[in-house]
């Protein structure tokens, strides 16, 4: 009985110190935390594209015809109107463009309106018959509000300095124009006058798109309109 006493106690022994020994074992580390996650990339929102030369916002641009051609006022107008509305123009750029590199303006169309004062005189005339036949008899008013479009057109402030570059060019060639000659040096010297608005119109017309796809994707959506309850309708008696 004595012996197996021991081995009973031997073995239990040996249990306790395995049991120890496990207790003391390495232990089993939980995983590390998932890493923060990265913050949100920074929009970087351009600014809102601006209208072209200075411009205001809004700018009503004349629409282009079927026929390829802006309808500007100078759009489909007769030999005589495109004499005279040249005459304007010229007229616009002497009193406005002062600045000492276009000194040659002023001094040029006062030589034009010598050389040309015949041609000038029946070019006046025939836009006055083109009037009274398409007005009738109260054809002034309807005239003079078309020439003061004419000088409004060119007299725009954003479009004034390459407007009077264009009109040195003419003011250098129309002294040398002969009577002869006036009509064509006039449709010439028009379309190089108007180049000046066609490509400001066209600018335009690219900053109207460009703003259009800035408020598309960084302006702030409208927010939605509430539900409103149903109005009952009046009783009836």
């Amino acid at each position: 009985m004595g012996s197996q006493f021991r081995k009973s106690v031997m073995v239990g022994g040996i249990a306790v110190m395995l049991t120890a020994l496990a207790a003391c074992g390495p232990k089993s580390t939980p995983p590390p935390p998932p890493p923060p996650s990265p913050p949100p990339p920074v929009v970087v929102i351009p600014p809102r594209p601006m209208p072209p030369l200075g411009a205001a916002a809004g700018l009503f641009v004349p629409t282009m015809g079927p026929d390829g051609v802006r309808n500007t006022i100078n759009a489909h107008i007769s030999p005589a109107q495109t004499v005279w509305n040249l005459r304007s123009a010229y007229n616009v750029a002497a009193l406005n463009c002062l600045s000492p590199e276009h000194a040659e303006i002023l001094s040029g169309y006062k030589t034009f309106l010598k050389i040309q004062k015949k041609g000038l005189a029946n070019a006046n005339a025939t836009v006055d018959a083109e009037f009274k036949k398409k007005h009738g008899a109260g054809y002034i008013r309807p005239r003079e509000a078309y020439m003061t479009q004419v000088y409004n057109f060119y007299a725009y402030p954003p479009t004034l300095q390459n407007f009077c570059d264009a009109a040195l060019v003419v003011a250098r060639e129309s002294t040398t124009v002969k009577p002869a000659e006036l009509t064509a040096f006039s449709t010439r010297s028009l379309a190089l006058l108007d180049s000046v608005f066609e490509t400001f119109f066209r600018s335009y017309e690219q900053y109207l798109g460009d703003a259009a796809n800035w408020d598309a994707k960084y302006a702030p959506k409208p927010a939605s309109p509430q539900p409103q309850g149903a109005l009952s309708a009046p009783a009836t008696h």
